[in-house]
């Protein structure tokens, strides 16, 4: 396939001066989102109890753990300022992302057990979905780091009950069980109830002498009261029983090691414990990257820096997709999808890390006086026409006959509307492109560069589309929303105001309304805002991306459910001719 693959034509300029001179303003916009978001994960780090204070028990943070477990550098974080609850630690407890260890892609989770010594709180089930969800969509291990304490009490309602509840996680872990992706657990200190779930639930159990896993745990058991009420007389009894379990916790290594079995392996160290999950991982099956590349890996020709000054802050300037692209793939090269048809849309075949994988993404700017060809109106990119709803499903249905990963880069108004606009199928035909997605059965990822709006988010696959979504990223440029505020504002108001014009009646009140409901879309568009409530997995500087791009690519091909062999493939062949 080297006609193919080995050499494809080159696109991308290099920026000029001027150019950046010109963006100098945007980019420092774009630093300073940059710093705020780097203020809130160190925010996160810092939550619970100090370094110190874990260190003089002898144990090792959730951090310091995963530092000694995954090899340097290639952690790349996911969902760190996660807080959809906006609880009092300000975090959902929980640390996930992708790694290597001892070279190869896993998910890991970890228990920060700063936090209340790793406690289920609000927002931390979702939290791990979305490590479980990485480690299906990518056939990757899933990494526990465990240190889990079992549910805050006091607000048990955010945590235990309901479909998409913490009790979720466990039929998750059977599910990648089945499907022959391995759950390893490292597990540190008290685990009791759902805590001892996340223990027993994945595939094989690596302890440490001092971790314990138990249904109920000493306070629990000591707990349970028939009064129905608590007196002095059993607040007594309690002391006792809380005196005995802390002595002697339910579930040590003595029980589940020796007894039942349960624990494949106890360490003295948490070193050990680490050290035998790294040889576990390294016992995987992983196929060696040379089946799948089809090139030499290479560099793009350009600075990932160039990034900043590409990629406008302001929403409203428009800019050149394909320059950003060649910033991302290897060595500036692709080959184009169809060109010549749906404009608004750039697809086409380019390599990461030397693999294969189609990219999709939004044009912007102006589209020609005779564009759409249904219409008596101008388009504009980043909107979806019919040609361009036509052109993602028809490549997306390549790609995974080829089993070509796919990722896709957001930056979208939404689909044209109207009458003229649904006579040219554009609502079935967004719902066709979703059927495609869900059909090629092929793992994706999503970057939404800016604007991620209205169903035009939802069909590009981002994260609603979970079965193949792997995780989504944003930028310092991000937003997102149903539509633009102002838009939302007119939306909302119009008839009012038309009202209050026929009465005679002030129509400032109405317009301080809009004006508010405009700012309120602004502020829940933020990049930190989509971040912490989970519209995105994390925000990413722009020169970052292609880290993340890369761990994705080789991810998926470590080890894939199903192939295509290259010398089979369509796709190549089509574009080609």
């Amino acid at each position: 396939m080297k006609q193919y693959f080995e050499s494809m034509p080159l696109f991308g300029k290099e920026l000029k001066a001027k150019q950046k001179e010109k963006a100098a303003e945007s980019v420092a916009l774009i630093k300073q989102v940059e710093e705020r978001y780097a203020a809130e994960v160190e925010r996160v780090k810092n939550a619970g109890l100090p370094v110190e204070r874990i260190n003089k028990r002898g144990e090792m943070t959730a951090w310091q753990r995963l530092d000694y477990l995954l090899d340097p550098g290639t952690f790349l974080p996911l969902n760190t300022i996660y807080d959809p609850n906006e609880t009092d630690e300000g975090t959902t407890g929980v640390i996930n992302g992708l790694a290597r260890i001892g070279g190869r892609w896993v998910s890991v989770i970890a228990s920060d057990n700063k936090v209340l010594a790793g406690a289920w709180i609000g927002g931390q089930a979702e939290n791990i979905f979305r490590a479980q969800d990485i480690a299906e969509r990518l056939r990757i291990p899933l990494i526990w780091v465990l240190n889990c304490s079992g549910v805050k009490l006091t607000t048990q309602e955010q945590v235990y009950a309901g479909r998409r509840s913490g009790g979720r996680t466990f039929f998750r872990h059977a599910e990648l069980a089945q499907k022959g992706i391995p759950v390893i657990v490292g597990m540190y200190g008290t685990n009791p109830a759902g805590g001892g779930y996340h223990a027993i639930s994945p595939a094989i159990i690596l302890a440490h002498k001092n971790s314990n896993m138990a249904v109920g745990g000493g306070g629990i058991v000591g707990g349970m009261s028939p009064k129905g009420h608590f007196d002095l007389e059993g607040a007594e009894e309690l002391i006792e029983s809380t005196r005995h379990f802390k002595q002697v916790p339910p579930g040590s290594p003595r029980i589940h090691h020796d007894k039942t079995g349960f624990m494949r392996e106890v360490f003295d160290t948490e070193e050990g414990v680490l050290d035998a999950i790294k040889k576990c991982v390294a016992g995987l099956p992983a196929y060696d990257p040379t089946a799948f590349r089809v090139a030499e890996p290479k560099e793009p020709r350009f600075p990932g820096e160039d990034l900043n000054y590409l990629v406008p802050y302001n929403q409203k300037l428009t800019y050149n997709m394909d320059e950003v692209v060649a910033r991302l793939v290897d060595n500036s090269e692709h080959t184009e999808f169809r060109p010549d048809y749906g404009p608004e849309i750039y697809c086409a075949l380019v390599k990461i890390d030397g693999f294969p994988v189609g990219i999709v993404a939004n044009r912007q700017g102006f589209l020609g006086a005779n564009y759409p060809e249904y219409a008596d109106y101008m388009g504009i990119g980043g909107k979806l026409y019919r040609q361009g709803l036509i052109k993602m499903s028809d490549f997306t249905t390549y790609c995974g006959r080829d089993r070509i990963p796919m990722i896709w880069i957001q930056d979208t108004s939404g689909i044209d509307v109207g009458d003229i606009a649904e006579e040219a199928e554009l609502l079935g035909l967004g719902m066709s492109l979703i059927y495609s997605i869900e059909s090629s059965r092929l793992p994706m990822m999503t970057i939404v560069l800016r604007k991620g709006t209205a169903a035009a988010h939802y069909v590009m696959c981002g994260p609603q589309g979970n079965r193949n979504n792997a995780f989504t990223l944003g930028a310092p440029t991000t937003e997102i929303e149903v539509m633009h505020g102002e838009t939302a504002a007119a939306a909302a108001f119009a008839r009012r105001l038309v009202k209050e014009k026929d009465k005679g009646n002030d129509l400032q009140p109405v317009i301080d309304k809009m004006n508010a409901l405009a700012q309120q879309y602004y502020d829940q568009s933020r990049p930190e805002y989509c971040a912490k409530h989970g519209f995105v997995d994390e925000i990413v500087p722009l020169p970052q991306l292609r880290d993340y791009m890369v761990a994705f690519t080789q991810a998926v091909f470590q080890n894939p459910d199903s192939i295509c062999p290259l010398h089979q493939m369509l796709l190549p062949r089509i574009l080609k001719g």
